[in-house]
């Protein structure tokens, strides 16, 4: 299972709307003969990959999978089905499929006289697919903030300059960032101030551009020429119902929102409903403080990457505007998954701590 998981990561950035996944199929003595995982959506899933590698050695054997498989005739056929055609004695797997069309795949294989099991390394296969799991069990993308500051939690000096507050290691770290999610989501400010490409760059692999989403109230701050319409990736403008837009035909789509609470801003909760209506399980949340700030009143927020440089400023912004928390009693508290050094630089990841609750893991 293990393996399956390892597996089951190279997938990231490349299955979206569905998993990643991994499987490895055994012989009937309990020998590796073929493993496989989800390489692109709309290709074959990882039983298929497994099995075909395994050939006739797969008869008698045990499937491994990291997922339960499907049992449902989508791009693909179901995976309940080609386990059962291939012969396969036994299917394990980490994770119960939470969607309604996908999920029935235990009971069918079980149905069929297969000896089949759940829950093996539930929590390890879940933490690598938590983008997909949350996405498909909140009906809205997962989302990860990340933003870069230095020790004293400053995202920029006094005079607005920021370039460059981290190392050139913790840049390359955030582009694996972009290149796992579908979509890099921006405020109009670090659009003024930055005026970024949000592509991913990655020194080695191919790269599935992430939709840029730059949330543009008034339509004002993204005009022709700037660099995030350069057509590396498509990119998406989300704008105030009655924005006027006649700037942006044929550079961007756009998207007209309502408002956001207390007629600020736009309407959070929408625009992820939005953007999970198209395909987009996960979004890496690069804005600045105030957009960061409105994704977390909204409690909105799945996980925290900081990326902290050992300097000090001792002014200019902070990482984190209004959120609407008032009193330290309503302080949203995060639980620390891992710390990193990345170069000279130290990263830290968290969760809220509503969302830090331990599953049940089984091995054998």
């Amino acid at each position: 299972m293990r393996r399956a998981i390892a597996l089951a990561a190279r997938g990231l950035g490349h299955t979206s709307p569905n998993p990643v996944v991994g499987c490895v199929v055994l012989d009937a003595a309990g020998q590796p003969v073929g493993e496989g995982w989800h390489q692109r959506a709309g290709g074959p899933h990882a039983e298929v990959h497994a099995l075909r590698a395994a050939g006739e050695r797969a008869r008698g054997g045990i499937a491994v999978v990291t997922l339960e498989p499907c049992d449902h005739t989508g791009r693909t056929p179901p995976c309940s089905r080609a386990l059962v055609e291939a012969g396969i004695a036994r299917v394990v797997y980490a994770v119960a499929d939470p969607t309604a069309q996908a999920t029935g795949g235990a009971a069918t294989l079980a149905a069929a006289g297969i000896d089949t099991a759940g829950g093996l390394l539930a929590e390890q296969a879940a933490a690598g697919n938590e983008a997909w799991l949350t996405s498909m069990r909140t009906g809205r993308p997962f989302v990860l903030w990340k933003y870069a500051a230095t020790l004293d939690g400053r995202i920029a000096a006094a005079d607005g300059t920021s370039r460059w507050i981290t190392s050139p290691e913790a840049r390359a770290d955030v582009h694996r960032l972009r290149a796992e999610a579908d979509a890099i989501v921006v405020g109009s400010g670090t659009a003024r101030l930055d005026d970024p490409q949000l592509a991913a760059r990655l020194a080695q692999g191919d790269v599935d551009q992430p939709l840029r989403v730059v949330v543009d109230t008034r339509a004002v701050v993204v005009r022709p020429g700037a660099r995030v319409l350069d057509g590396t990736a498509p990119t998406l403008i989300a704008v105030a119902e009655d924005a006027d837009t006649w700037h942006l035909d044929g550079l961007a789509r756009v998207l007209r929102l309502p408002p956001g609470p207390r007629g600020h801003g736009l309407d959070i909760p929408a625009l992820l409903a939005a953007l999970h209506a198209q395909g987009v399980r996960s979004v890496l949340l690069e804005g600045g403080p105030t957009l960061a700030g409105a994704f977390i009143a909204a409690g909105l927020m799945d996980k925290v990457v900081g990326y902290l440089a050992p300097v000090l400023l001792g002014a200019g912004p902070a990482a984190l505007a209004d959120a609407g928390i008032t009193t330290i009693g309503r302080a949203l508290r995060l639980s620390v998954t891992d710390t990193a050094r990345i170069g000279p630089d130290l990263r830290i990841t968290a969760v809220p701590q509503r969302q830090a609750t331990p599953t049940t893991t089984q091995e054998s």
